[in-house]
């Protein structure tokens, strides 16, 4: 596959950044929040799931992801938390990241650590944190996946992991706007990716991992990706 796919879009302008994140606020106090795609679909987010009231399905999707975790570990786009809590749990230690002031607020709520903050800001622990976590579909963040995925590569250890949810095989690499809905409000179009886990491997070899395993759990679909260290590049 040529890496010509990986180029870089436009970056957002700041008031269409902000106005998205108001209604990702909104999200965040249990709201009904629809995404729309540049072709007209419409799909709602799974806020129930993000506010940590799972069903059978989605407990099992996320125990995958941390019950792999046994080290400290970042979730990047943490939401109201509900990853870094279960870690928390768990006895590892978890730092959440979100832009969101409402997410964030919501994730200390629960008595887990959190920063607002952009994952490409200064962030505390750089090149020192065992696993990142980018799920919920936040490897899309920007419509710019292999920047997304080489600043986690710069967060983690040597050999450190980064556990990545992708979207279903075939569903391709898509750079695309999207803006978010209430039943009220309609953001302004902001960039955003969907990535098909069958781009793992390309995806992860051009932003310094190596693909170690990939695994369906409940119709979601993960990749686990170890960081190269410099020795071995």
């Amino acid at each position: 596959m040529s890496l010509d796919v990986f180029a870089r879009p436009a970056r957002p302008d700041a008031a269409r950044h902000d106005c998205a994140l108001g209604l990702f606020d909104q999200a965040m106090t249990g709201a009904e929040c629809w995404m729309r795609t540049a072709d007209g679909a419409r799909h709602r987010l799974p806020t129930r799931r993000w506010l940590g009231h799972p069903n059978s399905d989605d407990r099992r999707a996320d125990a995958a992801i941390t019950h792999w975790c046994d080290g400290p570990t970042l979730d990047l786009g943490c939401g109201p938390g509900r990853l870094v809590a279960a870690l928390l749990r768990r006895g590892v230690v978890a730092l959440g990241v979100d832009i969101s002031p409402m997410a964030v607020g919501v994730t200390r709520f629960r008595g887990a650590p959190a920063l607002q903050r952009d994952l490409f800001g200064h962030l505390p622990g750089t090149g020192r944190w065992s696993y990142a976590i980018l799920a919920d579909g936040n490897i899309g963040i920007g419509g710019d996946p292999q920047r997304v995925l080489a600043r986690t590569a710069e967060l983690l250890a040597d050999a450190g992991v980064a556990i990545v949810e992708f979207d279903p095989p075939r569903a391709g690499f898509d750079l695309r706007p999207i803006r978010l809905e209430t039943r009220t409000r309609v953001s302004a179009w902001i960039p955003w990716a969907r990535v098909g886990i069958d781009h793992a491997h390309d995806l992860s070899a051009a932003t310094g991992f190596h693909l170690i395993t990939t695994a369906e759990v409940s119709g979601r679909h993960f990749a686990w990706l170890r960081r190269i260290s410099e020795v071995e590049r």
